[in-house]
């Protein structure tokens, strides 16, 4: 937080979460790497709109740092954070929670066990909703009335209505125009601040390498950023899908890259993730005009 630049006001806001926070705060939260970004002002943007206790929807391609921004949120407030990865299956119960058969004192009884959404309002924890345009337009009605003034919830299976205590803040990731999703309702989204996380390239995409992968040969990262800088062009192309640009996905190939040849290690951390071989080849070809004098 120090690098931010934030009016006093929210600052205190920040002060005051820690507080109530601090304690609660798992150990894994100090090893979230730092959010890194060519918007200098991105972060601080979340910052403060989390502070104003507004909803978040972070929109941006696969692997470009949208989850690694909740996650600096979440270690600059010193506020937990419970996750829901959405997909087609997610119900009522993936949010809310469910009903379970206990043994106690010899007897059999019916407990409810919290899901992330009871867990986060009653505790004024933070929720990340990842991919939330991945979940069935019947479910997500349910946020409708967490995200809105009333920040609350009826729970089906406990028969109680659940007011979110101080701190609560809900952030969302979406991915416009992946498989899978649909669009999001206007309703839905108009509850949110929304911010767009772009890839990351260049120079800052060269000290995420060098920071979140094992390999420490400038020369060999110097051409993954420059391999990044040409998959992107073909995503925004149409010619490969957003998958092949991700960061994570070139995390793992500069990894593999410490013990592998360049071209095999591309082919087994992006190439080979895609469906078709067209798409495949396409980005084998643009790995060995790079990598070529490492082809054996």
């Amino acid at each position: 937080m120090n690098t931010l630049s934030l009016p006093q006001t929210i600052e205190q806001v920040i002060k005051n979460r820690q507080k109530m926070f601090s304690e609660e705060t798992n150990a894994r939260s100090n090893q979230v790497s730092q959010f890194l970004s060519e918007d200098n002002e991105l972060l601080a943007d979340a910052v403060i709109s989390l502070a104003l206790d507004k909803n978040l929807l972070l929109k941006g391609p696969t692997g470009s740092g949208k989850t690694k921004l909740a996650e600096n949120l979440s270690q600059i407030f010193k506020q937990p954070m419970h996750s829901i990865n959405c997909s087609v299956d997610l119900d009522a119960e993936a949010f809310l929670g469910f009903k379970t058969i206990n043994e106690k004192d010899g007897k059999q009884i019916i407990e409810f066990v919290p899901g992330p959404v009871v867990k986060a309002m009653k505790n004024g924890h933070l929720l990340y909703v990842d991919e939330i345009n991945m979940a069935k337009p019947e479910t997500l009605p349910i946020l409708n009335s967490i995200l809105d003034y009333r920040r609350s919830v009826f729970n089906p299976f406990t028969g109680e209505t659940i007011h979110a205590e101080s701190g609560f803040g809900v952030i969302a990731a979406i991915n416009e125009g992946y498989i899978g999703t649909v669009p999001l309702n206007e309703a839905l989204k108009n509850r949110f601040v929304v911010l767009d996380v772009p890839y990351i390239q260049g120079d800052i995409l060269k000290k995420v390498l060098m920071t979140e992968s094992i390999l420490k040969d400038e020369m060999l990262l110097d051409k993954y950023v420059l391999l990044s800088e040409d998959l992107i062009t073909q995503v925004r192309n149409g010619q490969v899908p957003e998958e092949a640009a991700s960061i994570r996905a070139l995390i793992d190939t500069c990894d593999l890259s410490a013990y592998l040849p360049p071209l095999r290690a591309i082919q087994r951390g992006i190439a080979d993730k895609l469906e078709e071989e067209r798409e495949k080849s396409a980005i084998m070809n643009i790995a060995s005009t790079l990598f070529e004098e490492k082809k054996r």
